[in-house]
């Protein structure tokens, strides 16, 4: 992909998800999202209905007359997108890929916390940490991590989320909102997670494509798996073989969603045919 091209497309990503997070999630977002406290920030005159117990005792007996301390929100917070790019997000059977989907639901939350002033870190990752941006504000620190999430090319192919989560820990010494995107077809994550959602706000966010569940009724079909590079010869006829494809689908679908919710960490799922703003705008609703 060459510069103009790049540019184009970040400038396409920027326009259309800036306009969802500005005017859809922005709101919903910090809701969502608190701050880590109150902070003081003035004292003003004693008003009827202010709550007594903020009533500044020094101040008062200065000036003989009742003030109060007013607090707002400490707000900023750090935003840790963990995003896969292992082979299998480069699939899809309608007008996009699975990756596709991760870009724009990722810039779309960037830029829900470049709005509200906070922090946006990126990791991306396979079965080893492909490349780790630390939490910085701005738009053109957003705009770098869109141009990574399109530009970038991994070395490894496979997955491993428990990798990404310890990672995670280790560089995040405060807590962050941690929002994972993947079609989650790992396992053996749930220790990394629970010690990860211990300290952290998590949410796994997976993007799927329906076809994958269930193997098509074909014939004999040479098939190579994206992430290992196996090639096998499968007799998709054998209601045997389709049945044992489908069913350790679901086993990987069934482990992420219960090592989340056990956890205590949030779950989406969405597939590439669906309105994943729809999908973001309920659980944001739903959490806030």
């Amino acid at each position: 992909m060459d510069t103009k091209e790049l540019l184009k497309k970040v400038r396409k990503i920027e326009i259309k998800t800036r306009r969802l997070s500005d005017h859809v999630f922005g709101g919903e977002y910090h809701s969502t999202f608190k701050g880590r406290g109150m902070t003081f920030s003035e004292v003003r005159n004693y008003q009827f209905g202010d709550d007594v117990r903020n009533i500044d005792w020094n101040v008062t007996a200065r000036y003989n007359e009742p003030y109060i301390k007013v607090f707002e929100e400490e707000r900023e917070l750090t935003m840790m997108l963990l995003v896969d790019v292992s082979a299998s997000e480069n699939f899809g059977t309608s007008k996009q890929f699975k990756k596709d989907i991760i870009t724009e639901i990722s810039a779309t939350l960037a830029f829900s916390a470049m709005h509200n002033n906070d922090k946006i870190g990126l990791i991306l990752f396979s079965d080893k940490i492909e490349l780790y941006i630390p939490p910085k504000k701005g738009r053109f620190h957003v705009l770098r991590i869109i141009r990574e999430l399109l530009e970038f090319t991994p070395q490894n192919k496979k997955t491993n989320i428990d990798e990404a989560l310890r990672f995670m820990s280790g560089v995040s010494k405060k807590r962050v909102i941690a929002f994972m995107l993947s079609d989650f077809m790992d396992a053996n994550y749930d220790q990394a997670l629970k010690i990860a959602a211990n300290k952290h706000d998590i949410t796994g966010i997976r993007i799927y494509d329906q076809k994958e569940a269930e193997m098509p009724n074909i014939g004999f079909v040479q098939m190579e798996d994206a992430e290992t590079g196996e090639v096998r010869l499968i007799n998709t006829k054998s209601k045997q073989v389709r049945n044992q494809y489908a069913a350790s689908y679901l086993e990987r679908v069934d482990y992420f969603q219960n090592t989340f919710s056990k956890s205590g960490a949030g779950v989406i799922s969405s597939s590439v045919d669906e309105s994943y703003v729809k999908k973001l705008l309920g659980y944001f609703k739903r959490r806030g």
